[in-house]
């Protein structure tokens, strides 16, 4: 069976997910795509200053516009939200700052006539349902475009960017920040560098109590419309598994290398959600009588093509504690973990803090993970090069504790260097399959579910991602290494 036939077999049934084939349909009739995995490692033309559109600026975007605002060459040129006060708030700002005000764009709509503008880039930080036609229509324009998380809500969205992507030959990059921590770049660095030995399973997830800011009144700081209420009201299985799955599949070389093949998913019984609606609002209200479907945890187990395993975790309804798991498994050692403990007394808490071993040769064993001081020593020795030239800078700079400023920072970088972006469409693609993929299964009784190609066997041929890092002196950056008040922000 050719690659088209298992396409079309992927498709089959997913009207029940949301129909996409209006904005999407005819991007395969039309497409020419140049040539399978023809965007892996792809590097447009240099940009000597990015002009950047941003769409959406509820609670992500107004600090993409600070952020990119502060680097050396990237001009904010346009803003666009459904609301004309958040448009306005923003420009405010950048006057208050001394940069010339953004092109305003409002409306549902609003986002084509952005995209149709004089500009570079496209940052799409808006509710999940408009990624895609979002980014779609920029790349369409001309544009290259940058999506928040998750990028893609279906397999026939994914299709749509790939294609579209190889088509227009503009790059389609998902915002993944958690790519960019510091103890996610470390353990990326240790795996490159075979400390960890042959890297063979690995753990990812999103736990996270959202039940307050899910049933939140939008006009009281909760989500527009409801909207991620909404989806776990009409939907099971794993929709937000990138911040878990995406750091560890660079670590595994998925898409390069390696590829996602086929995987399993089973959810809990739900649970948490209507304790909180009925305790909160009452048993008779419309919160406690929503009954959303999207079990307490679901579990996804994925295997590769070269036999390697993730399990990937989704829980926004518990009572528990944030995690993202970020276990790396090889055969010398492990990481686990994410940030690092500013104390001993803090390390030594479940859970708090990165934790790793290995042993020292074959066969040694590895019984306990090394203690604070030992962790903190490898910790300086193994820094990724990208945090050793502008950790400081990040922490100062801000953003889930710089890695916010890290991934657009390095973004800027490669697009104004004429440089392969970390993180391509096909990366894109495969994670954000989950959503669909993970439904699937586990409304079937955990049947398994392929995941698609979307390489086309270019992940045959494909070479594993460098050690990035970023010129600051390039960048007129290089005074402000280690001291972010000198930046004009």
């Amino acid at each position: 069976m050719d690659m088209e036939t298992n396409r079309r077999d992927f498709l089959k049934g997913t009207a029940w997910m949301g129909a996409t084939a209006a904005m999407a349909g005819c991007v395969s009739s039309a497409a020419k795509i140049c040539s399978p995995g023809a965007m892996t490692s792809f590097a447009a033309p240099a940009l000597k200053r990015v002009r950047v559109g941003i769409c959406g600026l509820g609670m992500r975007g107004p600090g993409a516009v600070h952020r990119l605002a502060a680097i050396p060459g990237v001009d904010v040129v346009a803003l666009c939200d459904l609301f004309q006060q958040r448009v306005d708030a923003q420009n405010d700002w950048l006057t208050r700052e001394g940069k010339p005000k953004a092109a305003s764009y409002t409306g549902e709509e609003g986002y084509k006539a952005l995209c149709e503008s004089d500009l570079d880039l496209v940052y799409i930080a808006t509710p999940w349902s408009s990624h895609t036609p979002i980014a779609l229509y920029a790349m369409e324009h001309g544009k290259h475009a940058a999506i928040e998380v998750p990028s893609a809500m279906t397999l026939e969205e994914c299709w749509a960017l790939v294609e579209t992507s190889e088509r227009t030959g503009r790059h389609c990059m998902q915002l993944e920040n958690c790519c960019y921590g510091e103890a996610e770049m470390m353990c990326l660095n240790l795996v490159r560098k075979g400390v960890l030995g042959e890297i063979l399973h690995a753990e990812g997830a999103y736990i996270h109590d959202l039940r307050e800011l899910n049933y939140l009144d939008p006009m009281k700081g909760g989500y527009q419309g409801y909207w991620r209420l909404k989806w776990n009201a009409r939907h099971e299985g794993n929709p937000y598994a990138t911040h878990g799955l995406v750091p560890v599949m660079q670590a595994m070389n998925v898409n390069r290398g390696d590829r996602l093949d086929y995987l399993v998913s089973l959810q809990c019984a739900p649970r948490c959600n209507d304790l909180y609606a009925a305790a909160k609002f009452g048993a008779d209200s419309w919160q406690a009588q929503l009954h959303p479907p999207c079990g307490d945890m679901s579990t996804t187990l994925v295997r590769t093509v070269n036999g390697k395993t993730i399990m990937v975790q989704h829980d926004v309804n518990s009572p528990r504690p944030y995690s993202r798991l970020n276990v790396v498994q090889g055969t010398r050692g492990l990481f686990s973990g994410i940030g690092f403990a500013g104390k001993a007394e803090d390390f030594i808490r479940f859970g708090c803090g990165a934790h790793f071993c290995w042993e020292e040769q074959v066969g040694a064993g590895a019984h306990g993970f090394f203690d604070f001081e030992k962790t903190e020593r490898l910790r300086k020795e193994y820094r990724h090069p990208l945090w050793q030239t502008a950790g400081a800078l990040a922490h100062k700079m801000g953003g889930h504790g710089g890695m916010d400023f890290l991934m657009d920072l390095r973004l800027c970088y490669c697009l104004q260097n004429g440089l392969p972006l970390d993180m391509d469409v096909y990366d894109l693609a495969a994670s954000c399959s989950l959503a669909e993929l993970s439904e699937r299964s586990c409304r079937n009784r955990g049947a398994t579910q392929d995941v698609p190609d979307f390489t086309r066997g270019g992940w045959k041929t494909a070479k594993p991602l460098d050690l990035v890092s970023v010129d600051l002196e390039k960048l007129g950056l290089s005074d402000v290494k280690k001291d972010a008040t000198q930046l004009n922000v």
